[in-house]
């Protein structure tokens, strides 16, 4: 019995033209009249930003962008970028109306965000040939490209460089009906067995992330090929999260651990993200990325001007009475 969970291998889910690709529907709806304008002009797309938290499908849309405009796209990081040299041979490569797409786009260093600026605005690259006296510049000509950009942290961005998107798309967190969906549509190319009430059960514990459901997916269908079940129900699917620490709201324990840290050790706040990372043992950037705009979400969890705060509903969810009733 345990062999009919296996399914296929670990092939992508990740959906391959836009019409596949579940939720975010307004975004959507503005992103294929951005595409059948571009595509009816001839022409390279606007230049396009993608930002919101991890896991929301930022790299995915910006390979559907390539594939629906029928072109090729090449990938790169803003870490990775660290000469003005490494992104000027990407940029002398790029075919006409090709996506270059550049993840943490935010962390590209200065020297070379520089040199995208009039790649951006007229297609064109000044170089510096030589040192000293001696040195000059040479303009080259670039074909036309379309730079599709990816951050968790729009504020990042400097004006000069945002200002250069024509299309700024964010994308929000999903509805737990979206992710069963999305889990479905996974289970299916998986070859997952699972019914919609398990489906729903993931979704409503993913954290209004796709990522985080099709992984939970994986987990869960493990629980089930081992417990020799042929179909993941609600029930299992409950049992399983349960096993993994996933509550009914989706909080796992460092969520929990952050929100006990806050109301135990600090009272409930305000404290500073500092020093709730100290105490958790985390870095305060994965805390402020990963951990706190779900709970903030949830309404667990306030950012003041003093610091964190938790709120009477994370009292609640844990079940700690307040000092002061």
């Amino acid at each position: 019995m345990k062999n009919e969970m296996l399914g296929k291998t670990e092939e992508t889910v990740r959906p391959l033209f836009l019409n596949d690709f579940i939720g975010q529907d307004e975004l959507r709806s503005n992103l294929q009249v951005f595409l059948q304008s571009a595509k009816e002009r001839n022409q390279a797309m606007d230049h396009t930003l993608l930002y919101g938290n991890p896991g929301l499908g930022k790299t995915t849309l910006a390979q559907i962008i390539a594939r629906e405009l029928g072109v090729n796209i090449v990938c790169t990081s803003g870490p990775v970028l660290e000469r003005s040299g490494d992104l000027a041979a990407i940029l002398t490569n790029l075919q006409r109306q090709d996506v270059l797409f550049i993840d943490e786009i935010h962390r590209m260093p200065a020297t070379v965000e520089e040199i995208l600026y009039p790649a951006l605005e007229d297609f064109k690259l000044d170089l510096v040939i030589g040192q000293g006296p001696g040195a000059r510049t040479v303009r080259i000509d670039l074909e036309q490209f379309t730079l599709t950009g990816a951050t968790t942290r729009a504020g990042l961005l400097t004006s000069p460089l945002r200002d250069r998107f024509g299309v700024i798309l964010r994308m929000d967190f999903y509805q737990p009906s979206q992710l069963a969906e999305i889990v479905l549509r996974a289970a299916g190319i998986l070859g997952i067995k699972i019914t919609r009430e398990g489906a729903l059960e993931i979704g409503r514990r993913s954290r209004g992330t796709p990522r985080i459901a099709n992984r939970l997916l994986r987990r869960v269908r493990d629980f089930a090929m081992v417990g020799g079940e042929a179909e993941i129900s609600l029930e299992q699917a409950g049992a399983a999260l349960d096993r993994l620490e996933v509550d009914e709201l989706g909080l796992d324990s460092m969520d929990r651990k952050i929100l006990n840290i806050l109301i135990r050790n600090f009272g409930g706040g305000p404290a500073g993200a500092k020093t709730i990372a100290t105490a958790c043992a985390e870095e305060v950037k994965t805390l402020e990325d990963i951990y706190e705009p779900y709970l903030i979400q949830c309404g667990f969890l306030k950012r003041t001007a003093r610091g964190r705060v938790a709120t009477g509903k994370a009292y609640r969810h844990l079940k700690i009475i307040p000092l002061d009733e």
